[in-house]
């Protein structure tokens, strides 16, 4: 049964192997032919029928062979340590698309979940930086590019968003890692992106 009763918002930032500007959001093909990422959300506000998802923090690593948009991602999911049991069954439940909406437009792409598990995750988002540690797993940190007249770059109207509806804020990663489901992988000075999002069904 889909679950028709949720909304969740807050903060998103993601850094992925994309030279800047990523042109994954424009339609295009990633930097390197795939597209390896560390994407996390921090739910500000929310609710999955009756749980309560305000504060809930959640990670993400993926991996799309191509073209974003064709598909076969794999994708390991990871929820703050923090959050209840009953929370971690509805974040899992609506990154996996069961409740529609934009979410279920990203779980489309997914061809293999790798894991879903619980981790300690702390999230640092401010206008001069962005920071995410998934604790033993990996971390994303980065910092906004500078434009023309000294405040950041933006990018809105891009036809591939995880966000869609707002505006992008160009940044530049720093460190970005991933090690977990044997997988080792870093990355720096590449793609970062970061604007808040509303998702629901």
């Amino acid at each position: 049964m889909a679950i028709t009763d949720w909304s969740v918002q807050g903060s998103y930032f993601e850094s992925c192997t994309c030279e800047n500007l990523c042109p994954c959001i424009l339609l295009k093909n990633p930097t390197e032919g795939y597209c390896k990422a560390i994407v996390g959300w921090h739910i500000e506000k929310g609710h999955c029928g009756d749980v309560n998802l305000d504060g809930v923090k959640v990670g993400v690593w993926l991996h799309a062979p191509g073209h974003l948009t064709e598909g076969n991602w794999r994708l390991a999911l990871y929820v703050d340590e923090q959050a209840s049991d009953a929370q971690f069954d509805a974040i899992c439940a609506l990154w996996s698309g069961e409740g529609g909406g934009h979410l279920s437009v990203i779980a489309s792409l997914v061809g293999e979940v790798m894991s879903a598990k619980k981790a300690k995750i702390t999230y640092e988002s401010t206008d001069s930086k962005k920071h995410l540690v998934i604790e033993g797993v990996g971390e994303n940190e980065m910092y906004p590019m500078e434009g023309e007249d000294g405040k950041p770059v933006i990018v809105s109207n891009h036809p591939l968003a995880v966000a869609p509806g707002n505006p992008v804020v160009v940044h530049e990663s720093k460190n970005a890692t991933y090690s977990d489901n044997s997988i080792e992988w870093s990355a720096s000075g590449k793609a970062g992106l970061a604007s808040p999002f509303q998702y629901g069904p």
